[in-house]
């Protein structure tokens, strides 16, 4: 009967360890905020090179079909181009009438797609309601009317079932050489297209009209393309689109010409080069963190390095390139790795110093944009949508104005993109081999103060009271993470790390937070409705008149 009683009375294992983990709440939270930023630091020595998990993609397993040809035709479109630059006024209006004769003489189906810019008031409290989904507003004007045109080949052994997406931005107004070289790249590539007999999924190229940003055309775009609406933008004047050849007019259309569902997309860019020597930048975040499948960069990196001789990189926080400490955090790994080896010469755990520097600031640039929730460029509007795609950026290290290089730029830009679209033609369904999740971004800025705050929160005068050496190390350390854990010092601590402290402005914070707010982002919600209420309770503790 005493045993029965005495058993009773004995607590639960999960009971036990949730009051030892409370009676130590201090060396917990030093624990895991220690093992955390140790875990951060060696991601980039244990990362591992990656591999294409899709067989059916078969990078670089075809000869590249794309010649001089191509490259001559899209020429001759650059050249027309860039000769409307001269005359701004009327570029707009001949631009879409050039691109859109280019596409249908291959025999394309055209269509120029209208849509109005958004325009977005900022009010902190109207996450859901705002921004706005690209209704038109009843004073808007003409002139505030942006025009996409749009080239779609049918596949001649599909079934207009799927679609293979390519991205130009496009500013007839102020664009320059470099965004008709990106034209020149998707036209070579586009006319090649319309003569193969292999293709099985449709292409859609789409030329983005960038007077209003590159991002909100194309999101635009997919906005009418998944939901039809009818409203009066249809009625717009087609006088703005006007070609000046009755005949030509007649084969374009004014609406939306769908295929079927997007496998994955493509934005081109091209980037005055700064470099030793010629490389393709990719952007793949998108909103909320969101990312393509990892195949898909995994073609892009394998055609580019082992096919067309670019280096890939991709963005980096530069001021970590030259910072000492991670140099000389990445000098004791790789003496670490060396020690390692010489215990077990299988255990691949070696990374020179310069690698983890460079793999550090890669690590850090994509931690910062997956948990910010703002997308890097256009491709972001397509992950809305369950379509992977990226961002490609060319970038030369020779100018633009010799013929040849210039030639040479073309032929090597359509064959990437070539062996990328023939690839993903390759596939039976959507890209799910691979990863979608490349690098765990629950750990945020915020997130990373809130956590040992909280488990450290504790009445200031109890503290002053037991006048031990704990007591007075925990109020200071309460004081300090009670400061820099509210959300504006937060930031400016931050930015203050990156950017220096001499150019940080007092309306920097409400700008970012207005940014969130404007790309639907997450970490907006988080700040409000998470990091602030447990600033605010953890400042009541330390607070609390016991």
């Amino acid at each position: 009967m005493a045993e029965t009683e005495v058993s009773k009375k004995r607590k639960r294992p999960i009971v036990r360890l949730a009051v030892l983990l409370l009676s130590h709440s201090v060396l917990v939270s030093v624990i895991c905020c220690t093992a955390g930023v140790f875990g951060l630091l060696l991601l980039p020595v244990l990362a591992k090179n990656t591999y294409i998990s899709e067989n059916a993609l078969m990078p670089g397993s075809a000869s590249s079909m794309l010649s001089n040809q191509e490259v001559s035709e899209a020429n001759k479109l650059i050249k027309e181009l860039n000769n409307l630059h001269s005359n701004p006024l009327g570029a707009t209006t001949e631009s879409h009438g050039i691109i859109a004769k280019y596409m249908s003489n291959l025999g394309a189906q055209v269509n120029n797609h209208k849509f109005h810019p958004q325009l977005n008031q900022f009010h902190p409290l109207h996450f859901f309601s705002g921004p706005d989904s690209g209704v038109m507003q009843e004073n808007s004007t003409r002139s505030l009317y942006g025009i996409n045109t749009v080239g779609i080949i049918r596949a001649p052994r599909g079934d207009g079932k799927e679609a293979i997406v390519l991205v130009t931005p496009y500013n007839a107004v102020k664009g320059g050489v470099r965004e008709t070289l990106s034209l020149g790249i998707a036209y070579s590539v586009f006319s090649l297209l319309t003569r193969v007999t292999w293709l099985a999924k449709d292409i859609i190229w789409l030329v983005a009209d960038s007077q209003y940003g590159e991002y909100a055309p194309v999101a635009a775009w997919l906005r009418d393309y998944h939901t039809p609406a009818f409203s009066n933008l249809d009625s717009l004047n087609t006088e703005t689109c006007h070609v000046g050849n009755n005949n030509f007019e007649s084969k374009i259309s004014y609406g939306i010409r769908r295929s079927g569902t997007m496998a994955a997309a493509l934005v081109l860019g091209v980037a005055y080069g700064n470099e030793n020597e010629d490389t393709l930048g990719i952007y793949a975040e998108a909103s909320n963190g969101q990312m393509p499948n990892l195949d898909l960069i995994n073609i892009v990196h394998y055609l580019a390095v082992h096919r067309q001789g670019l280096r890939v990189k991709v963005e980096q926080f530069h001021w970590l390139l030259n910072s000492k400490w991670v140099k000389s955090l990445g000098e004791v790994f790789e003496s670490l790795g060396k020690m390692v080896k010489t215990l077990n010469p299988d255990w691949k755990l070696g990374i020179s110093a310069a690698d983890y520097v460079e793999g550090a600031a890669t690590l850090a640039s994509s931690l910062y944009h997956q948990a910010l929730g703002v997308p890097t460029g256009p491709h972001g509007a397509f992950r809305d949508y369950q379509v992977d795609a990226i961002t490609l950026e060319f970038s030369l290290r020779i100018s633009f104005d010799r013929l040849d290089r210039r030639n040479d730029f073309l032929l090597h830009g359509g064959r990437l993109i070539e062996g990328v679209i023939r690839s993903v033609n390759n596939l039976l369904e959507k890209f799910h081999q691979s990863f979608f999740l490349y690098l765990l971004t629950s750990p945020k800025i915020g997130a990373l103060l809130m956590v040992p705050m909280a488990l450290m929160a504790h009445p200031l005068k109890l503290d002053v009271r037991g006048q031990s050496l704990r007591s007075i190390l925990r109020m200071i350390c309460n004081l300090v993470l009670g400061v820099i854990s509210f959300p504006p010092a937060t930031f400016f601590v931050f930015k203050g790390v990156i950017e220096g402290f001499s150019g940080i402005n007092a309306g920097d914070f409400w700008n970012w937070v207005e940014s969130l707010w404007a790309w639907n982002s997450a970490t907006y919600l988080y700040i409000g409705m998470v990091h602030l209420p447990c600033w605010v309770l953890c400042v009541q503790i330390l607070l609390h008149p016991c």
